[in-house]
């Protein structure tokens, strides 16, 4: 799919560079989530919803959890996450946040990834309530870049601010829904308690691979359309045309909110 075909909240098209490119998440935090659950990784049973191609869907799999299920509602996206040579034993399927189509009480952990922007919030967390044992817990987190802790990325926001002032992100997990979120889950009825996770981790990005994660972001490339996006990239590229690595430190945030 073509930058001037995107559409908003579709990943149709940009799948492959969002499953070679996109980051993946704090270890750390995974590990106390899982701590919060209260069960061994062996006693587990996990549902990861909006689950993309499977970057988190593959690291809880890792931690040898009793099941992992990826619930996707993008043909592309799921039809990438379960050709992945570490796809392991995950179930995908097809379903939304609002409707996963996940048996009642099936769930130890739901989890939504970098994707519960894209949610209804009082339907999905009420399927959420549903899909969920007695006192598991839901988590919502994202990885947002760390732009301050690199100049040139500050640049590079800079610059897309210059091309588009009135840019509006659904999401960069550092605005949007998770300016309120914390507040949300804990008013919500259908769950009891709510703790707020962070933790940083640093990678060195070849160009490529840094440009492919801009390729693999819908919101911008629906806002800025085809001509601008190309330029933005352009402009990045030749930015970064004398840089080896592009260093990117990451941000997981996490909320962790347990059934009621």
């Amino acid at each position: 799919m073509s930058a001037d075909t995107v559409k908003h909240g579709d990943f149709t098209g940009l799948a492959k560079d969002y499953a070679q490119y996109r980051p993946a998440y704090s270890e750390t935090v995974l590990s106390a989530i899982l701590g919060l659950v209260g069960k061994t990784p062996g006693e587990i049973d996990a549902a990861d919803v909006g689950a993309g191609t499977g970057i988190w869907t593959r690291m809880l799999a890792r931690r040898g959890l009793r099941s992992v299920t990826a619930v996707e509602p993008n043909a592309d996206m799921r039809q990438h996450g379960a050709a992945d040579p570490d796809n392991g034993a995950i179930s995908w399927r097809a379903g939304s946040a609002e409707h996963t189509s996940l048996a009642d009480g099936s769930a130890d952990l739901v989890s939504m990834a970098s994707s519960f922007h894209w949610a209804d919030f009082d339907v999905a967390t009420a399927e959420f309530h549903r899909v969920l044992r007695p006192g598991g817990h839901f988590i919502a987190l994202w990885n947002p870049r760390l732009i301050e802790a690199n100049p040139l990325l500050v640049r590079i926001e800079e610059h897309l601010r210059a091309l588009a002032p009135d840019l509006k992100r659904v999401s960069s997990g550092r605005s949007g829904i998770a300016a309120t979120l914390t507040e949300r889950l804990w008013t919500c009825p259908r769950f009891d308690d709510v703790v707020y996770l962070e933790g940083r981790h640093t990678v060195d990005l070849s160009v490529a691979h840094y440009l492919g994660a801009w390729r693999s972001v819908n919101d911008i490339q629906v806002q800025l359309g085809p001509q601008r996006f190309a330029d933005f990239l352009d402009f990045v590229a030749d930015l970064l045309k004398r840089e080896t690595a592009v260093t990117t430190t990451y941000l997981t945030r996490a909320w962790v909110a347990r059934r009621a």
